[in-house]
């Protein structure tokens, strides 16, 4: 026992010194640890600021000019007023005020608007990368270098505003160039520098990473695919570079998210691949031309997985073909699911739209698609995107006949020809959604009044007696997937009935 105890001391004691002495090692290293971070922190610092100083003589102040007329009031409560030619009243006040008839307008008045951007030179003799929105349909270009030079006729070669790309030109040669990086190879966490001048403060930089990748439906431009960084980005930043500590563009500044107008830690930048993609097409023509497929699609969700005979959600689901499409013209059918695009899965309806439009004027791609359960391929030629596309007003029907309610919260009525005009629905079949119970199944899935729907469960309705037994066919239970059309786009939605 008396052994055992003074093993245990012993042990105790030789614990005791290796703490200590652990102690006293790990004591001695904390400077260097200390020391090590605050190597790393700087050396970080450097690369910032060497990537800033090198990137900055090719990153430009774009300031525009623009004449515009506004109709002047005699008497008005602010008549040097540039915005509201009515003063504080407002048109339709006047216009009730003196019964219909305005009071007598002064000839038109010309005012001059500024507006300030940012832009990059990407080549030595002088082509400039920039946003649309910041020399679209502007009068005048005035370019400033970082070493002082000014160009006041910059031309315009090429804007692109479905992308918000555009191309301008200064004439010279031996310009300083930012060279362009590959967007395709940025990771999130990725450390970026924002250059341009917001509110007018010349050569800024700000610093943060890579928030997100392939950023859509933003609402910002037609075709998106948007690197989301937390790198301040203010009004002038616009058209200016987002780069990566390899000194490279990777992006071009666009927009913001913001409630407040300034900056709130979200901004957008246009990749790098996608705006040279685009520039090449500009500098050649001064225009985009983008391939065409004709058709309106969606993502395959879970819930529409298994309506869709799919032993998984992939691809997109077809919901949509125009007549005398490329699409309609390869045999391409609404309820197909496209899976692959030239042997390569399809990602997601927005970066299928996007790679289509990369494409030109025909080319022909190959599309996997399964087909009420089987998989089969599809040869198309695209053809050439139109470049004015009308958007149909949502109008509400009137004096619609009232049908029994049905299981599905909606009421509905055959598609008149009068109602096919009012709608714009003259080449379509289908049953018109009169009315929508709040707080149900259909209310729940998004429909709307002045909806036209298509088919039940992939089973086409031409009326009302077809879609009552479409839904009766259904048990007024489980899950059902209706092709529903508004205005000119159609899209599957799912309504969940409940058990019954």
């Amino acid at each position: 026992m008396n052994q055992w105890n003074e093993s245990t001391r012993r042990l105790g004691k030789c614990v005791v010194l290796w703490i200590l002495s652990a102690g006293f090692i790990l004591g001695g290293a904390v400077p260097s640890l200390a020391q090590a971070s605050k190597q790393t922190a700087q050396a970080l610092s450097d690369a910032f600021a060497t990537t800033a100083k090198t990137a900055m003589p090719a990153v430009v102040s774009i300031t525009v000019e623009k004449t515009v007329e506004v109709a002047g009031v005699m008497g008005s409560a602010d008549e040097d007023s540039p915005n509201d030619p009515f003063g504080p009243f407002g048109e339709d006040f006047l216009r009730r005020f003196f019964g219909g008839q305005l009071p007598q307008m002064r000839a038109p008045r010309k005012y001059l608007q500024r507006g300030q951007g940012s832009g990059f030179i990407i080549s030595r003799d002088g082509y400039i990368l920039t946003n649309n929105h910041v020399v679209g349909d502007v009068d005048k270009i005035t370019v400033e270098l970082q070493d002082g030079r000014t160009f006041t006729n910059a031309k315009v070669i090429g804007t692109d505003p479905d992308s918000e790309v555009a191309l301008i030109k200064l004439e010279g040669d031996n310009f300083p160039v930012l060279p362009l990086g590959n967007s395709d190879k940025m990771d999130v966490g990725d450390w970026v520098i924002a250059v341009g001048n917001p509110f007018g403060l010349t050569e800024t930089v700000t610093v943060g990473v890579v928030s997100a990748l392939g950023r859509s439906n933003v609402h910002i431009t037609a075709y998106e695919d948007f690197i989301q960084t937390d790198a301040a980005i203010n009004p002038g930043n616009s058209g200016g570079p987002l780069i990566n500590l390899d000194g490279q563009a990777i992006g071009i500044n666009t927009a913001i998210a913001s409630e407040s107008g300034g900056y709130m830690g979200i901004g957008f930048a246009i990749p790098i691949n996608m705006a040279q993609t685009i520039a090449l097409q500009l500098r050649k023509t001064g225009k985009v031309v983008r391939g065409y497929l004709g058709l309106y699609g969606q993502d395959v969700t879970e819930d529409m997985a298994g309506l869709l005979n799919l032993p998984k959600a992939q691809g997109i689901v077809v919901a949509q073909v125009e007549q005398g499409s490329p699409a309609a013209q390869a045999g391409l059918r609404v309820n197909d699911v496209i899976l692959q695009v030239n042997g390569k899965p399809v990602e997601s309806y927005v970066a299928f739209r996007n790679q289509v439009a990369m494409m030109k004027p025909g080319d022909e791609i190959q599309l996997g698609i399964s087909r009420d359960g089987k998989n089969t391929q599809l040869n198309v030629t695209l053809g050439q995107r139109p470049t004015e596309r009308q958007v149909a007003k949502e109008k509400q029907p009137q004096q619609v006949p009232e049908e029994s309610q049905q299981k599905l919260g909606v009421q509905v009525t055959d598609l008149t020809p009068d109602l096919a005009q009012e709608l714009g629905y003259q080449n379509s079949q289908g049953v018109i959604v009169a009315r929508v119970v709040p707080g149900s199944p259909a209310d729940e899935a998004g429909l709307q009044g002045g909806d036209l729907i298509v088919s039940v469960n992939r089973k086409a309705v031409a009326n009302t007696d077809q879609f009552i037994q479409a839904m009766k066919a259904t048990g007024g239970k489980g899950k059902v997937l209706l092709l529903v059309q508004r205005g000119e786009v159609s899209q599957f939605a799912v309504v969940n009935l409940g058990q019954g």
